[in-house]
């Protein structure tokens, strides 16, 4: 297992720098209920994603739970079945009925034309994902919600940082939700956030996620404790100043494996979606029929030698017990969806993979597709 090579793995910081802040923490004696440390990171976070009001949370799931609440959302929500399941757990959670439709056989994203072709009275929302990270068709999804007056709330646990044709892709919709885990581009260890264009709405959601306070004695919304910790808030002001390094080396890994993968037959390294700038968070390859053995069985092969790739995202979210019986949940509405969860594997990438680990994984898959197994 020591050389064991997984599909990510969280990016650290200098733990002396963390124990400064620590420090710092045990000082005032602050631990949650939106301290300094809380209070800095939203600020900073706004100006380094270009975005007029965030809101932190202690995981990106209530903040999806949270996001559907402060818009009132009730009835069907339009999404995807290729996501990790969170998404749709959300919707559930808020006593509101998934809409599963296909997305796009190139971006792997939501395709406006089947969102509008799943438009009826009950629909109460859309929830689209920057699957990847890679920009979902935002003006058409935003048109779309505004032709029907219908809220678009984003699933960009994929994409901090990530900007389309007119900056960040975080400003589309009427809300957009991040993940802060640890798995993530940028994390707080676990962590989340909501984007919201008005301090009027930043007000009602920090209500919201800190139970519903109005004040010190009254309480005027069903909230939940939604709220990130200071030694999360903390840890995540110091990531801020790796995270542009960290990126980076993303980037050079994602270049060696299309540079040196780009002619194995059947073996095909998916695209971006015209984003200006990107995060590099995974690496998808779609394992086509002429490659010399299916996607699983290229999985198993792999981890049979110590590196881990992920079928992201297998099972389809429509296929899990709770979401079987929906009318929406039918694989054969949905083809590109289902095709991809049979043919996507991710291969590992994060900052502090070396050369030499790259060079394993990209040796491991060129024999693999020369069929010397």
């Amino acid at each position: 297992m020591a050389d064991d090579i997984f599909v990510t793995r969280p990016y650290l910081p200098p733990l002396d720098e963390f124990k400064d802040l620590l420090g710092r923490i045990w000082d005032t004696g602050v631990l949650t209920n939106c301290g300094p440390y809380h209070q800095e990171l939203e600020e900073k976070l706004c100006e380094y994603l270009n975005v007029p009001h965030i809101s932190l949370f202690n995981n990106g799931t209530i903040a999806l739970v949270v996001a559907l609440r402060a818009l009132g959302v009730k009835g069907e929500v339009i999404t995807t079945p290729y996501s990790f399941v969170a998404t749709s757990h959300a919707i559930l959670w808020t006593d509101c009925t998934p809409v599963f439709v296909d997305v796009e056989p190139g971006s792997l994203n939501l395709g406006p034309s089947q969102i509008e072709v799943a438009i009826t009275e009950n629909t109460a929302a859309i929830l689209p994902v920057h699957c990847y990270g890679h920009p979902a068709d935002v003006d058409a999804i935003d048109a779309i919600g505004a032709k029907y007056g219908i809220p678009v709330i984003y699933d960009a646990a994929h994409a901090f940082g990530v900007e389309c044709h007119c900056g960040s892709v975080l400003t589309h919709g009427d809300l957009s939700v991040l993940s802060f885990h640890a798995t993530k581009v940028f994390n707080t260890f676990e962590g989340g956030a909501i984007v919201c264009k008005t301090p009027e709405m930043k007000r009602y959601i920090d209500q919201l996620k800190n139970f519903g306070h109005h004040g010190e004695t009254s309480v005027i919304e069903t909230g939940i404790n939604g709220k990130m910790s200071e030694i999360n808030a903390a840890f995540g002001l110091l990531q801020l100043g790796y995270v542009d390094d960290a990126i980076a080396k993303r980037a050079a890994i994602d270049e060696r494996y299309r540079a040196e993968l780009v002619d194995l037959p059947g073996f095909y390294c998916l695209g971006d979606t015209g984003q200006t700038r990107q995060n590099y968070a995974y690496f998808p390859v779609r394992i086509g029929a002429e490659f010399p053995m299916s996607r699983d069985a290229l999985y198993y092969y792999m981890k049979e030698r110590g590196v881990h790739p992920r079928r992201y995202f297998y099972p389809l979210i429509s296929e899990f017990p709770m979401y079987r019986n929906l009318s929406s949940a039918d694989s054969v509405r949905f083809p590109n969806a289902a095709t991809a969860a049979e043919e996507i594997l991710c291969l590992p990438i994060y900052p502090d993979l070396d050369d030499a680990s790259v060079t394993r994984i990209i040796t491991m898959l060129r024999d693999a597709a020369a069929s010397r197994v």
